[in-house]
Parts: C-alpha cells; structure tokens; sequence
C-alpha cells in the first residue's frame, strides 16, 4: 500500500517538479510506515527519482503518449494506483497535473484537495494545510476518502534529497481508443529559455518598460539570474510579450523563490498570480504603486536606471564569486 507519485516529465527528462512531489511523497510515505511508488511516462532516467525517496517505478513506454492527453494519462495513473493498491497520490500543480486531477479524482472515486503546501497535519483523520482565497489565507481540509489526490503548490515542499535507490519496473496500462478522443497535432515551444513553471526566479516586466523595444534589459537580467521572463496581462494583449509569458490570475500563476516586477502598477489579478512567490521584489518610479503593499523589498525610481545599475552589481558579484 505504497503512496503512489505521478512524475512528470518532458523531452524524455523529469521536470523540477517531479522531484518536488516525490520528495513530498517521501515525507507522506515516512508518516504512514510505507514506500513511494512513482509512474513515469515516457520520462528520464528512474535513478534520479531514488535520490528524492522513490523506491519502485512504473516505467511507461508508449509512443501514443509522448504529448500530453489528460484522459490518458489519468487513465494510465489509475490502473497504478489498482496495481499498488495505493490510498494516496501525489501530483504536482503544473497546467498539466490540474487537467489531470479531477479526471484522476473521479476515476478512482476520491477526494482531490489542490494547493497543498505542506506535509499531513495528521494521517488519522487525513488532514491537509492547503492555500485559499488566491493564496491570501490557508486552511486544514480533511480528507475521508477511501483514496486520497493531493496536489501539491509549486515550490511549496523544495527538494528534498534521500539516500536510496528506485527499482525499474515496466508497465503497460490498457489504454481504450476513447481515451484518445482529443489528440494533439502540434506543440511549438521555445528551447532557449528558462520556462516559468520550472524557475526559481521570474523577471517581470509592465508597461512602465514603454515599448517592446526596451525588453532587452529584462532579458539581460534574467540571464544574469539565470531567471524566466514575464509580463503583466495589458504587455501581452499589446502584443509587446508572448501571451505564453503573462502571469497572474488570468495567465499562469507562479510561486517562485524570487519574483521581481518592473514597471508593474500591481493590479490585483497580477497579484493573485504571484502571491505564492516567497520574496517579492518591485521597481517603480510611482510610490503609490499598489504593488508595493504586497512587495517585501521596493525600490522607488525610473526603472531605465535602477535595473542596468543592478545588472552591473549583479554580474561584479559573479565575477568575484565564480
């Protein structure tokens, strides 16, 4: 009756965010005297799971499912779950894992409680500590269900490395034609960049940057950071940014270490979306930005001169600590 961890993956390698749950796994496995069971489809190499307490993994090879199909994949992690006969599953809050969830919660008849930050308060009665009102508040949900999905918030656990090793098992789920009835056909995705749901910090920039033309800086500290680029929602619906980089509540939420905004006013859907980030930083020339209530460090001045000053420090520091 193993906790059961669906690893996501892409390109063949684990995302950050596989590590994250099985280390939370781990910690759910240790409260209830039982091992971590992880399901890998098409994923990377099984021995990197073991480092973050994984002792068993379901390999899946199957070439129908290289893109993402959340019918078919939920699918695929309930026939795991029959085989392990496990009572609690992890998955991650990444866009893909929340089109899975309710498919996999209705599958297995369970109870699927999202944006969990942190280990079981208790195992009996299942109690879990979980973000509400868009990250503003917490509160303790308890589970009764037989069978338990617990979506774990980004960033919330961090990695948590365990001595270990993972054994390789392969399986082959019984996947119905109905479980392709949406397919994809074609996936373009920029190679270069950091991607915002694996960084560990995001620069973002608004309309204080004044035209696409000045995105160079953002970019430029970004790399020093070795940072994912953003944007707030008026830069992408002016076509100045990649609408794939507006964050926020109606874009893609982020719970970074580290989220710097510049020239962001802070309106309260951008805020919704970050609020999860631990430290959040703002660049401003308006002191009466609203993003600076919700900022644990401001600077208040002309962003054409805080951040090329910044930059400069930034990589003098490097250099003297390389």
């Amino acid at each position: 009756m193993s906790v059961l961890v669906y690893t996501e993956s892409e390109g063949g390698k684990f995302k950050k965010a596989a590590f994250e749950v099985a280390s939370y796994a781990k910690g759910v496995a240790n409260m209830l005297g039982t091992t971590v069971t992880a399901v890998s489809i098409n994923g990377g190499d099984s021995s990197e799971l073991g480092t973050y307490g994984v002792d068993k993994v379901l390999e899946v090879k199957d070439d129908k499912l290289t893109a993402f199909n959340a019918r078919a994949y939920a699918d695929t992690v309930k026939q795991a779950v029959d085989k392990e006969g496990a009572k609690v599953v992890v998955i991650s809050s990444t866009a893909d894992s929340k089109f899975l969830a309710p498919l996999l919660a209705v599958n297995l008849n369970a109870g699927y409680v999202s944006n969990v930050v942190a280990l079981p308060e208790s195992a009996s009665p299942f109690k879990v500590k979980r973000t509400a009102f868009t990250n503003k508040a917490f509160n303790i949900t308890e589970m009764s269900t037989d069978v338990k999905v617990i979506g774990l918030s980004n960033n919330a656990f961090g990695l948590k490395e365990n001595s270990g090793t993972a054994a390789a098992e392969a399986f082959s789920p019984s996947l119905s034609d109905a479980d392709f009835g949406v397919n994809v056909t074609s996936v373009d995705k920029a190679t270069d960049k950091v991607s915002i749901a694996d960084a560990d910090i995001v620069v973002s920039g608004g309309r204080g940057l004044k035209g696409p033309e000045n995105w160079g800086m953002i970019e430029d500290l970004a790399e020093v950071l070795g940072a994912a680029t953003a944007c707030s929602k008026p830069v992408s619906d002016m076509g100045w940014r990649p609408h794939s980089e507006h964050v926020g509540q109606t874009g893609k939420p982020v719970a970074t270490n580290l989220y710097i905004a510049i020239g962001v006013s802070g309106a309260i859907q951008h805020l919704a979306g970050i609020n999860a980030s631990k430290v959040k930083v703002v660049i401003n020339n308006d002191p009466e930005a609203p993003f600076f209530k919700a900022a644990d460090y401001g600077i208040v001045g002309d962003a054409f001169d805080v951040v090329p000053k910044l930059i400069e420090k930034l990589k003098e520091f490097k250099s003297n600590n390389a």
